[in-house]
């Protein structure tokens, strides 16, 4: 059985920082493009970064320069490292991890940036 387990999220000020991640099992994530999406409320879910297997890296333009996707295969887990948030930011997290026809997506984990 797939599972995809996203942790880390919560409450901040804006300009702090947060680090979500994404624990998959039943799958080895080496071969898979791993994502996270983000979706607010009355929204649709957006692409916030992308770190494919072969090494690919990509952020939305909102995120670029504030938030870095890493990968450890090894613990078939990813990484968001998300710093000088803003409100903007708040939102679901979701991880997705996708090889072809298998496509997989966690739970979601809260992030709210508020003063």
């Amino acid at each position: 059985q797939v599972q995809v387990v996203e942790s880390g999220g919560g409450s901040v000020q804006p300009g702090g920082s947060l680090r979500l991640s994404c624990a998959a099992s039943g799958i080895i994530t080496n071969n898979y493009a791993m994502s996270w999406y983000r979706q607010a409320p009355e929204t649709q879910r957006e692409l916030v970064a992308v770190a494919g297997s072969g090494g690919y890296i990509n952020y939305a333009d909102s995120v670029k320069g504030r938030f870095t996707i890493s990968r450890d295969n090894a613990k078939n887990t990813v990484y968001l490292q998300m710093n000088n948030l803003k409100p903007k930011d708040t939102a679901v997290y979701y991880c997705r991890a996708r090889w072809f026809g298998n496509d997989y997506w966690g739970q979601g984990t809260q992030v709210t940036v508020s003063s």
